[in-house]
């Protein structure tokens, strides 16, 4: 499923993101990811649930510096340790073919050898995704996937991004301040307002107008 999480800003969004992941500490109640509770795991427990997730941040966070190949490559640190995966010229040749296919998929590979401060913010953003996918996670996880894009690239970045994680099967949840993303791309809605879950529905089941009112 796709379950799309909706909320001005300051609702709660980006906090349940990093509540699920274990990246905060919860004051209350518990997580429970993959079959396993987060709030009670330890640090490798933790690391091996994150290593079968995928992350898509807003800001995308890519070392400049470094080529778009290595970038992708870094996507697979959470299932590999050491400094082997750190850069292209060190990383195991499955690793190289892994990054480079999924590259592929978000049609960027003729781009691997550039250097990711010289690329565009559409760029940027496919190169993102191509790191959090291209260790085929059970888990998808994307926070506010398109805000630091135009209209008319948001649109294509979406398209495009729930069209692969379909094709993979993975589970997927995202935040947005779009609702028309949420009933286009959801199969699932969840609503916050200060904290609260407020709307919990399907997709089908809901209209733009039923939304608008988490924004009051």
């Amino acid at each position: 499923d796709v379950i799309s999480i909706l909320g001005s800003s300051g609702s709660g969004k980006s906090t349940l993101l990093r509540g699920i992941l274990g990246l905060i500490p919860l004051d209350g109640g518990s997580v429970d990811l993959l079959g396993q509770n987060v709030t009670r795991a330890t640090t490798g427990e933790l690391r091996r649930l994150r290593a079968k997730t995928g992350l898509v941040a807003q800001k995308h966070n890519l070392v400049p510096r470094l080529s778009v190949l290595t970038n992708v490559i870094h996507g697979l640190l959470g299932q590999h340790r050491g400094p082997r995966y750190w850069s292209q010229s060190f990383a195991p040749s499955q690793a190289r073919a892994a990054a480079m296919e999924a590259l592929e998929k978000v049609g960027l590979a003729h781009l691997a050898a550039r250097r990711a401060d010289r690329l565009s913010g559409g760029q940027s953003q496919r190169v993102a995704i191509a790191r959090a996918l291209v260790c085929r996670p059970r888990l998808l996880i994307a926070d506010e996937p398109c805000a630091s894009l135009d209209p008319s690239a948001g649109e294509e970045i979406m398209a495009m991004f729930f069209d692969l994680v379909r094709s993979e099967g993975a589970t997927v949840v995202f935040t947005s301040h779009h609702i028309e993303h949420a009933l286009t791309f959801g199969d699932r809605v969840l609503g916050l307002a200060d904290g609260q879950l407020k709307l919990d529905a399907t997709a089908a089941s809901l209209s733009a107008t039923d939304l608008r009112g988490l924004y009051d």
